[in-house]
């Protein structure tokens, strides 16, 4: 089968346009873009999929080569093509954490939210589980649900915590995620204490993390945490010691004006009568 063929509508399962690897393929993967030049002016197709239905596309942005996938696009891609897996190219971006590529795809109208398979996450999931904290930024900027779920990770939060991204934890926060989100009640608190992140747990307690919280198995977070470790003694720390008035002021605060009213707040003196009011209503 030749590598040059039409572009024609791309549609997911088309057997019909089915092809062995193609040198678009291996070009855009490749980063290869005055040869992927090349082929696009001799006329192959750039929607063309490969047995798992990968497309050139997906190649350029599993990759992070910015050039090629804006060449792709120009020449007629489809933005939001899925493989096998339901993964659009935006998702392999994500997850690449090529900043370039997923500002370029979300301006060429890719979905920030494209319907999910059983098999696949999102693209912010995608963008926590490889701790892409400028990605995540950028696609909660755009839309990207927050509180997206999926069946085997749970919400981002989950997933930033589960592989270990503080810094991806602190943008889902700060942009309003709920903290105490469950998955088989199992919390984002119970995933950071599992990988000891003393950092990570502060964080999520600050945000009104519940150290109490118990997951299907009756198990606090502090329970998966190893004895006499940081993060053991941080969690028993936070059950001995009750909250600060500037804490819970803090939790009120941000639970009734939202995270970016609570750093406007924050740079203010407000009298105690009126803390005590948002605290106690």
């Amino acid at each position: 089968m030749t590598d040059v063929q039409h572009a024609r509508p791309y549609f997911f399962g088309d057997i019909s346009c089915w092809s062995e690897r193609t040198l678009v393929h291996k070009a855009a993967s490749l980063g290869q873009a005055a040869q992927l030049q090349h082929l696009i002016q001799s006329g192959a197709s750039v929607n063309i999929v490969a047995v798992d239905s990968i497309t050139p596309l997906h190649e350029a942005c599993t990759h992070a080569h910015a050039r090629c996938v804006r060449m792709l696009l120009d020449a007629g891609a489809q933005v939001d093509a899925r493989n096998v897996d339901g993964s659009t190219p935006l998702c392999d971006a994500s997850s690449a954490g090529s900043l370039d590529c997923v500002s370029l795809l979300l301006e060429r109208g890719a979905q920030a939210n494209p319907a999910r398979t059983s098999r696949t996450a999102s693209p912010l999931h995608e963008a926590c589980m490889g701790g892409n904290s400028d990605c995540v930024k950028l696609l909660i900027g755009v839309g990207a649900h927050l509180e997206a779920y999926d069946l085997y990770y749970g919400t981002p939060l989950h997933t930033a915590c589960s592989t270990q991204h503080t810094q991806c934890v602190k943008e889902l926060l700060n942009a309003g995620a709920k903290v105490n989100a469950a998955r088989l009640h199992a919390t984002p608190l119970h995933h950071a204490a599992k990988s000891m992140r003393v950092e990570m747990i502060e964080t999520l307690v600050e945000f009104g993390g519940n150290i109490y919280a118990r997951d299907k198995d009756n198990k606090k977070p502090v329970d998966y945490t190893t004895p006499g470790s940081a993060a053991a003694a941080c969690l028993r720390s936070y059950e001995d010691t009750p909250m600060s008035l500037q804490q819970l002021s803090r939790l009120t605060v941000r639970r009734k004006f939202g995270t970016r009213a609570l750093k406007v707040i924050g740079q203010l003196t407000i009298p105690k009568s009126i803390i005590s009011y948002l605290c106690y209503q």
